[in-house]
């Protein structure tokens, strides 16, 4: 019999409800998929962890998982403490942690530091193995680039981002693959320098498959507060697609009191929405696109595009289970691990890299545009070319 993979867990918290959690316990317990309880066909066998807050997982999970070391180093969890690279995949889950924030708001979380330690046990070692780098590659553009660099120098299998390109979808649909796209919206909820993230990822997989596939972005231009209604008012971005997006939205909050969930109009938008902001930007083909982050009103993301030669919008929603099993479960995890599981037993990862490495581009050029109080800031480095794999990867079951 084959030998079973080994992976190796990078994490900076392990506690409940991190994303370490969600991640890191999958591989270990299994999960639901496709109607049956799956259980990896891969054994987690080392983790590093490098903050134990109050309530820290990791000693109980240790225990219940004796296959499952704990080491004091990312090279000894690579290499199970001895001198050659012993495992098959790395799981890079850096979102949670006490870390210092800067003046711009970013939460300086250490991706690039863990990624680098991981290259230099490649290094040393001479072998590398697939790595699955959760959220964006980091708060930093030339350290994104110097990660996806070396991925590509030392010619491993390298994947990151969100969960929302692969999970559930309402309606479950893609944009045709080739498809010709005149301009894109998402709506959705969250921070700066957070769920702005997720945001950019659900509009970037789904532009992704247009005619000639990515090009880059050109510019970026970030509005909030009055900025932002000024713009909505001036249709920067298109009222269709807007109202698109919010009529697939199974949490929008009415207006007015009615039981049939009445549209807000423009003053209760205003009254309800909690410190609007969007990220509107051109690509280097010529699409805008934007997505506003609306809090107070939607707690779900939604995409909508006005495709050539269709009269109305191609709409849907990016689905998450409603609070509370968006916590607590979190089945969204489910597809984005089955994902991770396919790349460490491939050696290829199921979607492009490329698509992180833009989105983490412009997840900083958004901090900076907002920090610049809406200055647009030209991205000639966002010059990032790919095309989208011809399968569908979200959940469609």
């Amino acid at each position: 019999m084959a030998k079973r993979p080994q992976i190796a867990a990078i994490i900076t918290e392990y506690r409940k409800y991190s994303h370490g959690q969600h991640i890191v316990d999958r591989f270990l317990e299994g999960y639901g998929w496709n109607g049956r309880h799956h259980q990896p066909p891969m054994d987690l066998v080392s983790i590093y962890v490098d903050q134990r807050p109050e309530g820290d997982l990791t000693a109980d999970r240790a225990q219940r998982f004796p296959h499952m070391q704990v080491y004091p180093t990312v090279a000894d969890a690579l290499t199970l403490g001895g001198a050659k690279l012993a495992v098959d995949g790395v799981l890079l889950i850096a979102e949670h942690g006490t870390y210092e924030q800067n003046d711009k708001g970013q939460r300086l979380y250490p991706r690039y530091e863990l990624f680098k330690q991981i290259a230099t046990t490649y290094r040393t070692t001479g072998q590398t193995a697939p790595i699955f780098n959760d959220k964006h590659l980091s708060w930093n553009w030339q350290w994104c680039r110097e990660m996806y660099d070396i991925s590509q120098e030392l010619d491993f299998a390298f994947m990151a981002g969100s969960s929302l390109p692969v999970t559930w979808r309402n309606p479950s649909i893609d944009l045709p693959l080739g498809a010709q796209v005149n301009e894109a919206v998402s709506v959705s909820y969250g921070g700066v320098d957070s769920y702005d993230f997720h945001a950019l990822e659900t509009l970037q997989c789904m532009v992704e498959r247009r005619q000639g596939g990515e090009q880059g972005i050109k510019w970026l231009q970030a509005y909030r507060g009055d900025a932002f209604w000024q713009a909505h008012h001036a249709e920067v971005w298109p009222r269709d697609l807007f109202e698109a997006c919010l009529c697939r939205s199974h949490t929008l909050t009415p207006g007015r009191p009615g039981f049939n969930n009445p549209f807000p109009n423009i003053d209760e938008l205003k009254h309800l929405a909690n410190d609007p902001f969007a990220y509107h930007f051109e690509h280097l083909d010529g699409l805008k696109s934007t997505i506003i982050m609306l809090n107070g009103l939607v707690q779900d993301f939604n995409f909508a595009a006005r495709l050539e030669g269709q009269q109305d919008p191609l709409s849907t929603q990016m689905y998450l289970p409603m609070p509370p099993a968006r916590t607590t479960l979190a089945n969204f995890f489910s597809p984005l691990v089955n994902n991770v599981e396919l790349m460490f037993l491939s050696g290829k990862a199921t979607y492009p890299v490329e698509r992180t490495l833009l989105t983490s581009g412009q997840v900083i050029a958004g901090v900076d545009s907002l920090h610049q109080e809406g200055q647009r800031i030209d991205t000639p480095h966002l010059d990032i070319a790919y095309q989208a794999t011809q399968e569908s990867t979200f959940w469609r079951t």
